[in-house]
């Protein structure tokens, strides 16, 4: 009972706070609601990001997958440092300068409108197909996990988790329908850091138990107990090789954190420059920390339950938790999780509105919308997509490699064949929109067919660089025989002040050198 109380009350506290914060909001206008009126702060970009990015299906996912293959997937988390360094310094920039909303309005001003379409089509699809359900599903497994929603009601366990999917889904649709992106910022914050917290508690107080009071023992006797655990340079027969680092990851890893919608979007809604510059270096910074809270408990995991889970990986977290935490403290972790399920939803939620709102409707259902108008097809959108993604995210269950192994192999249908034609539009003025449009189709059926219907014995990430290499193939090729006919010119709006942060360069060269450092200090064993 203290732990329910507990969870409500954190839960309560959350949703206060974002009401009393927002209450004075315009949420009726364009940008009040799909970018938080451009008020943005680095504090706030920087905790939205990290929560729309870490939810359960990296508390559960991650530490499923290195509960059975240990620090070698920690390139997913490390790398994102490098790309973030990237995006702070070349890509946010011309965003700002652009006055963006959404990254397929790039696309109309480099290509042309039929680009700017498709992509958005894409978009929308990815988010239903992809990130939603399994977003959902993760957050009920550890929902149920620790109430035993199951048990209470006296129900199947499959219908526990259909029940906390329902509750779960409901609840991160309000935050998303009738707050705005404001009101998802906000609640990512005191979330976020919540999360970072919290989560660093879980193997912090195994390490103390393990280690008799002493928390580096604790870690001596893990390390002890399997010191391949924590090797971070994978084998190339691994779940994830290290040669993928310098193939398809690092295209993986530019296309999320510099021109996913619902990461970057954040950074669209920056009052200035130097808040979106903080704010993507702060989140760099964060995500080399983040790996203590997603991958190391799994490796806990091991120590206390050995390869008994190793059928059901995925409820390694849920048990570590059980197992760890005192009792008075469950309950507000996982508050915090939801919280967590909820940002990522309800963010994915935001994003998808947004894009249909500004880049289908407005283009092609009502061209003199007004701003009101766009606000409340955005909440119809959220609405619709919200119970479609509840309906589909049981069917998520028994990945066979794990869900954060499915979630990225899913990714890659859509994100490597937007990612080319966007690279190709920053960096190769040559490629023309009917090469991009061509390539777009090109690179979604060559994935498809490799990954799901032939399955080629090639790693999935490595099948993304080779993609990407085709794709930018089939751009040259196709644009040689039909050119741009118009020429590209980035303008810049002056919307908001676009000194660059002072910092900056120095926040840059240090995360690259500790990214590189984690490799040289942890990559004995290879």
């Amino acid at each position: 009972m203290y732990t329910v109380i507990t969870f409500i009350a954190f839960t309560a506290f959350v949703a206060f706070y974002s009401w009393f914060k927002l209450r004075k909001q315009k949420l009726n206008t364009k940008d009040g609601y799909f970018l938080g009126g451009r008020s943005l702060t680095g504090v706030v970009i920087a905790g939205s990001m990290l929560l729309t990015n870490i939810s359960t299906e990296h508390l559960i996912g991650m530490n499923g997958s290195s509960y059975k293959n240990g620090f070698i997937i920690i390139a997913w988390e490390v790398t994102s440092a490098l790309a973030l360094v990237v995006a702070a310094i070349y890509f946010v920039p011309r965003y700002l300068k652009m006055g963006l909303t959404t990254i397929p309005q790039y696309l109309e001003n480099r290509f042309d409108s039929a680009t700017r379409t498709l992509v958005a089509l894409f978009l929308m699809i990815s988010f239903v197909v992809t990130l939603l359900p399994i977003v959902l599903y993760t957050g009920a497994i550890n929902i149920e996990s620790i109430f035993n929603v199951s048990g209470v009601l006296q129900v199947s366990k499959e219908q526990g988790l259909w029940i906390t999917v329902v509750l779960i889904g409901v609840l991160g649709s309000v935050y998303a329908i009738f707050g705005g992106l404001k009101a998802v910022a906000v609640s990512d914050t005191i979330n976020g850091y919540g999360l970072l917290i919290g989560g660093l508690l879980i193997p912090l107080l195994a390490l103390i138990s393990i280690g008799d009071g002493n928390p580096m023992e604790g870690l001596n006797k893990i390390y002890s107990n399997s010191p391949e655990k924590f090797n971070v340079v994978g084998a190339k027969d691994s779940v994830l090789p290290f040669g993928v680092l310098f193939t398809g990851l690092i295209i993986n890893q530019l296309y999320f954190w510099c021109m996913n919608q619902t990461i970057i979007q954040r950074a669209f809604g920056a009052k200035n420059l130097v808040e979106a510059q903080k704010g993507l270096l702060f989140t760099g910074v964060l995500k080399i920390l983040i790996p203590l809270v997603i991958i190391l408990p799994g490796v806990i995991g091991f120590y206390y339950f050995g390869d008994s889970l190793y059928g059901s990986q995925d409820m390694i977290y849920p048990e570590l938790i059980k197992k760890v935490l005192p009792l008075g403290l469950v309950g507000i972790f996982a508050a915090i999780i939801l919280g967590a399920v909820l940002s990522t939803f309800n963010s994915v939620l935001n994003s998808a509105a947004t894009i249909f709102s500004i880049d289908i409707y407005k283009r092609h259902i009502g061209k003199n919308s007004s701003d009101i108008v766009l606000v409340k097809v955005g909440k119809l959108t959220s609405t619709i997509l919200a119970l479609f993604a509840i309906l589909v995210a049981p069917m998520v269950a028994n990945a066979p490699d794990g869900l954060y192994q499915l979630l990225q192999q899913l990714n890659g249908i859509f994100f490597i064949p937007i990612a080319s034609i966007m690279l190709a539009g920053f960096f190769l003025k040559n490629v023309s929109a009917t090469g991009a449009k061509v390539s777009l189709f090109v690179g979604l059926l060559f994935y498809i067919l490799t990954t799901f219907v032939f399955k080629v014995n090639i790693h999935f990430v490595h099948l993304w660089g080779i993609e990407f290499l085709l794709n930018i193939g089939v751009m040259f090729c196709v644009s040689y025989f039909y050119p741009q006919n118009k020429t590209y010119i980035q303008d810049d709006l002056h919307i908001v002040e676009m000194n660059a942060w002072k910092y900056t360069n120095p926040m840059a060269i240090s995360l690259c050198a500790i990214t590189v450092l984690i490799y040289v200090f942890l990559g004995k064993n290879y």
